[in-house]
């Protein structure tokens, strides 16, 4: 099973929050409120999505954190890689050191590739605008059938 850790999951949900103004500003307690989640959590991955530059962070009394960009054009993929790291399905797509025993001699790895860039792809091709409040879900079920399609017409 392909599964996202609970903090990309939760990542995920806290930028479902956010308004489309990129002037407002919201703190960690008032998402967490919101959201329904731990401070602590919250405030861990406010603090990662800032650090990838999908956040800015805003210090003093009228501070907290805004989105750096218009929810048009930040993905899915955006938020999950800067929470849990670049999405890799397997360790030999990973660009780091793989411990597989088999990888020399392995034929998969190419096809591992072209299967995790149709994940990566299908994940960029969700913004942040098509999941927000504002969002219909006809809307984003489209949106996967066509790259349902489109996956099934790369393979």
């Amino acid at each position: 099973m392909i599964r996202l850790t609970n903090l990309a999951d939760y990542a995920v949900v806290l930028m479902a929050c956010f308004p489309s103004d990129l002037s407002y500003r919201v703190s960690a307690n008032e998402l967490a409120d919101q959201a329904g989640l731990p401070v602590p959590s919250v405030a861990k991955i406010l603090n990662c999505l800032s650090k990838a530059g999908v956040l800015i962070s805003h210090r003093g009394l009228k501070g907290g954190f805004a989105l750096s960009r218009s929810p048009e054009e930040i993905t899915i993929a955006d938020i999950i890689e800067a929470v849990d790291g670049p999405i890799s399905l397997t360790n030999c797509v990973d660009e780091k050191e793989s411990d597989c025993m088999v990888l020399n001699t392995c034929g998969m790895k190419s096809h591992w590739q072209l299967i995790n860039g149709a994940i990566r792809d299908a994940l960029t091709g969700i913004r942040l605008n098509d999941i927000n409040a504002e969002a219909s879900a006809p809307m984003v079920a489209q949106r996967l059938a066509e790259m349902s399609e489109q996956v099934v017409r790369t393979q």
